[in-house]
């Protein structure tokens, strides 16, 4: 809906209208999820009965036959209320919690698989002899890094400097200007577009995997399948770059910033408010966002290296980048934000309340 808010003009209306406008667009979001949950429920099922379980190997396993109606509606029925129910929760959580409900939810799913990963890559490097507990502290030590330059990457910024000049005439009445600025900051971001660009990669990769179909002998489009192997990563790593670039591009409106600095009495120095202003927000924009973009596909990537290396599992190496570990780094910073929000405005809240406690003896 974000993006389609970009090329309609409708969403983008609502998208300024305020409370009003953010409810619409929540209730079309909502109903748009119905929609797609509609359509990949027998996508999901399909690949469950022919592919995961099939059933002339799995009979045992079903109530019914896969192939009747009994099998197809209460299935499709109860993944679309699963999936209406957890968007209901996601949003519980929002209004009555602290976070986003939908990324708390996501983060949870993803950090329970966690345990069970490494207690899987525990046993397999267990298993080689006395060399198993170095590498597996090697592991943790690495994951550690990897984690502390994902959270790096995330909370990383250009500041642009920004003087708000106002104009007071001087007192007895002469006819001059006093200019009185109070400096600030806009801060961009050197990872503007967040997992955006991975999420949409990892949308187009299935087209190469369809190749194989042309010619399933050829070894080069057969590594399109394999998610490890370097065709997969090095296509995977070209197109996040380029969606980085693309989702920074609609998502921040450098135009846009530039016409609410002029109209605020905002400027960057050294700069001429309005169409300069844009141009040079613009370039700074590209050129923070090229090394914001080449370590966005390396932390996409790095689980196929590590996996090649010395991570024996692909469930523990998935947990060394890709969309698992920035959005458990991203959703704890924005969640550890806002909790400092509320205790700093909590504390405020109660100082206010003490000083009036002594003012007023209630």
């Amino acid at each position: 809906v974000q993006l389609m808010g970009m090329a309609i003009p409708y969403l983008q209306k609502l998208q300024k209208d305020g409370e009003s406008g953010r409810n619409t667009l929540n209730q079309i979001t909502r109903w748009l999820t119905i929609g797609v949950c509609l359509v990949q429920a027998p996508s999901y099922l399909t690949s469950i009965t022919q592919l995961f379980l099939p059933y002339a190997q799995f009979s045992s396993a079903y109530y019914v036959e896969p192939n009747s109606i009994m099998f197809w509606l209460p299935s499709i029925v109860i993944l679309v209320a699963g999936s209406v129910f957890a968007m209901w929760l996601g949003e519980k959580i929002t209004d009555k919690g602290i976070g986003n409900g939908i990324s708390i939810l996501i983060m949870v799913g993803i950090l329970s698989r966690l345990p069970e990963a490494f207690v899987q890559e525990m046993a397999v490097q267990n298993g080689k002899g006395g060399m198993g507990s170095i590498m597996i502290l090697i592991e943790v030590i690495f994951w550690m890094l990897v984690v502390l330059l994902a959270v790096v990457l995330s909370v990383a910024v250009r500041k642009i400097p920004i003087q708000y000049v106002s104009r007071a005439q001087a007192r007895g009445g002469v006819n001059r200007n006093l200019m009185q600025g109070a400096r600030q900051w806009i801060p961009l971001k050197v990872n503007a577009a967040g997992v955006m660009p991975i999420i949409f990669a990892q949308a187009l990769m299935f087209v190469p995997g369809l190749l194989t179909k042309v010619d399933e002998s050829n070894t080069f489009l057969a590594g399109f399948k394999n998610v490890f192997s370097w065709q997969y990563n090095v296509l995977f790593a070209l197109l996040i770059i380029i969606f980085s670039f693309f989702y920074t591009a609609i998502t921040i409106p450098v135009n846009q910033m530039a016409d609410d600095l002029k109209r605020n009495g905002g400027l960057v120095p050294k700069v001429r408010p309005g169409k300069e202003t844009a141009d040079y927000l613009d370039d700074i924009l590209s050129k923070i966002t090229l090394p914001g973009a080449i370590f966005l596909s390396i932390f996409a990537v790095l689980p196929a290296i590590v996996h090649g290396s010395f991570v024996q599992t692909d469930a523990f190496a998935l947990f060394f980048g890709g969309t698992s570990l920035l959005i458990m780094v991203g959703v704890i910073l924005d969640t550890v934000q806002q909790i400092n929000t509320y205790l700093l405005n909590h504390h405020y809240d109660g100082l206010m309340q003490s000083k009036l406690s002594r003012t007023t003896g209630y």
